[in-house]
């Protein structure tokens, strides 16, 4: 039996209802507008209005209802979510869950907390893809996602934090400095599911240098890498050229980020999703 695999959009990946994957999409809210994120959002659009706003911006998470059209019609679920630190994702999604086999006797849906977001979880839904038409069960392919999880990173370059300060997430003050002196946060997905800052640098090159230390720190030796940048391909592409250069057996994409990742991450930014050690 296949596996039907959902996850939020903060995976940056749209559905493919032929490999039965459903993304379900977050949104990005003004007091005037809100922006869905899905195939139709336009991002750079997105991103020029919300620099010339003044106001109030803010995300939701998708309600219990979105997360059941995406289980309706599978048996067995594999359903990641954006880390339950920042977001509410993982709870609606539970509850979704909770409901939808409450209503079909003999299904099955595990929601994994990724305690990430972006290119990491990228990498766990095409594990869980992979896993899903193996002649397995259905809780040992549940269990072997959760052993690669272990294994997958997130690492980060910020060079602005406005919608974080926005949000009440980073001092005002931390927030004028990395503008005025063009600093680089570089920082992790935490074992806690929190962004933490684990460098601040100054410039470009700086900011790819202590990328790609962290990665080995962490125990990149090859394997996968997925780039997901805004407005910072050229970024991207030298951070591939490092790798190769080291790892030329690499298996790297590069792609853009979608909406919830472009708005936190703003543009700029570079997320590195990669396979290391647990």
């Amino acid at each position: 039996m296949s596996v039907r695999v959902v996850a939020d959009s903060s995976a940056n990946l749209v559905s493919r209802p032929e490999q039965n994957y459903y993304a379900v999409p977050m949104t990005i809210n003004t007091d005037e507008k809100e922006y869905v994120d899905n195939e139709k959002l336009d991002v750079f659009q997105m991103l020029d209005e919300l620099s010339a706003y003044t106001g109030r911006t803010g995300t939701a998470c998708p309600a219990p209802g979105e997360w059941l059209d995406a289980f309706e019609g599978s048996d067995e679920t594999i359903c990641i979510t954006l880390t339950g630190a920042l977001s509410g994702c993982y709870n609606s999604a539970v509850s979704a869950a909770d409901m939808y086999m409450e209503d079909h006797p003999g299904s099955k849906i595990f929601v994994m907390d990724t305690k990430s977001t972006g290119p990491e979880n990228e990498l766990l839904v095409e594990q869980a893809k992979a896993l899903s038409g193996l002649d397995m069960s259905f809780e040992d392919k549940c269990s072997i996602l959760k052993g690669y999880a272990k294994t997958t990173h997130l690492f980060f370059s910020l060079s602005s934090v406005d919608n974080f300060v926005r949000n009440g997430r980073v001092n005002p003050a931390l927030g004028k400095m990395i503008k005025l002196l063009n600093i680089h946060i570089v920082g992790k997905a935490s074992e806690a599911g929190e962004l933490e800052p684990v460098n601040k640098c100054r410039g470009d090159r700086n900011a790819l240098n202590h990328l790609y230390k962290n990665m080995k720190d962490a125990g990149f030796k090859g394997g996968k890498v997925r780039l997901r940048h805004t407005r910072g391909k050229r970024l991207a592409e030298e951070l591939q050229r490092m790798i190769l250069e080291e790892f030329p057996e690499t298996d790297i994409k590069i792609h853009r980020n979608h909406g919830l990742c472009s708005y936190y991450a703003e543009s700029g930014c570079l997320l590195v999703g990669f396979e290391g050690e647990a």
